[in-house]
């Protein structure tokens, strides 16, 4: 947008544009739908299929040249959310088939943030409350977190672009296969330092700072301080210095999709001045698009922590 203008003129600019491109948009998806639904030959349904692709690849790289004029975020979180309702959308009850598409989405999300040099994301995939879910959707949701950290531990993409994976959470209500995948794409990536990989299991944010403030105390035992010691040095600094992933910077830009607007939990410690976008789209729909939409109402706020 034009440096000139104020963030919220820029992020007026923005929608009105977004606006117009998905009303010029909707007549090319409205008759790709028909074409599906009414079954007319399928090069024409194809041809508009390119042109849509077309149109949002132009759009894309519009976006691209926007945001790479302005500083980028050093930390994303992203509250992966909507994986049933698309299931619904497409017809789809095996709970293994429901996470995979999730999980795919993965390898599209780090892509996009390794051409954007983003260097640290988290991906919130599986809390604590969602253990009290049936057994055979606890399963598919670890089913496809398990298989996607193998992959991604051998992946060549992971390697040349020296992405480091990590796990934060209760590690210990998963199962052993889940933590052994995690464990092995640690230890495989351990020396990379380009792009840090977060991955959110078993995770709550209350749990997170309960286990920081247990961590402190006992740490603060071995060295053998008094409780009244112990009490003094209680600070948010001496706490941050415990949580599960205590070298990352706090997330500049959190983003949720689904269209629920709460963080749930997620990084409540690390969140205090974060800058939130919420997204209508469920995420195995989260398109590119989409995350350049967010990353452009990041640069359009005005940041001023507090002051």
């Amino acid at each position: 947008m034009n440096p000139a203008l104020s963030p919220a003129r820029e992020r007026a600019a923005g929608l009105a544009f977004d606006q117009q491109f998905d009303e010029q948009a909707a007549p090319i998806r409205l008759e790709t739908w028909q074409n599906a639904t009414e079954r007319k030959p399928p090069a024409k349904g194809t041809a508009t299929s390119l042109l849509l692709r077309f149109l949002y690849w132009l759009y894309e790289r519009r976006l691209l040249d926007l945001l790479k004029r302005k500083p980028m975020p050093r930390h994303i979180g992203i509250i992966l959310d909507g994986n049933r309702r698309d299931a619904r959308k497409r017809g789809l009850s095996d709970p293994c088939e429901i996470y995979q598409r999730g999980a795919e989405k993965l390898d599209d999300i780090l892509d996009w943030c390794a051409d954007l040099r983003i260097p640290a994301l988290t991906l919130w995939v599986f809390s604590t409350e969602n253990l009290k879910r049936t057994q055979a959707e606890v399963s598919g949701i670890l089913s496809a977190i398990e298989a996607k950290v193998a992959a991604l531990a051998h992946d060549p993409f992971t390697h040349q672009k020296r992405v480091r994976i990590q796990a934060i959470g209760r590690l210990d209500l998963l199962p052993e296969s889940v933590v052994t995948a995690i464990r092995a794409a640690e230890t495989a990536t351990a020396q990379y330092d380009l792009m840090t990989l977060t991955i959110a299991v078993g995770y709550g944010g209350r749990e997170e700072i309960a286990d920081a403030v247990r961590s402190f105390i006992k740490t603060q035992a071995r060295e053998g301080a008094s409780l009244s010691d112990v009490i003094e040095r209680i600070t948010p600094e001496a706490i941050a210095c415990h949580l599960y992933a205590a070298d990352l910077p706090d997330p500049d830009l959190i983003i949720r999709t689904s269209g629920e607007i709460r963080l749930s939990g997620f990084l409540l410690w690390q969140s205090v001045h974060s800058e939130f976008y919420f997204t209508d789209v469920l995420w195995p729909a989260f398109r590119k698009v989409d995350f350049l939409r967010a990353i452009r109402a990041y640069q359009a706020r005005n940041r001023r922590f507090g002051r």
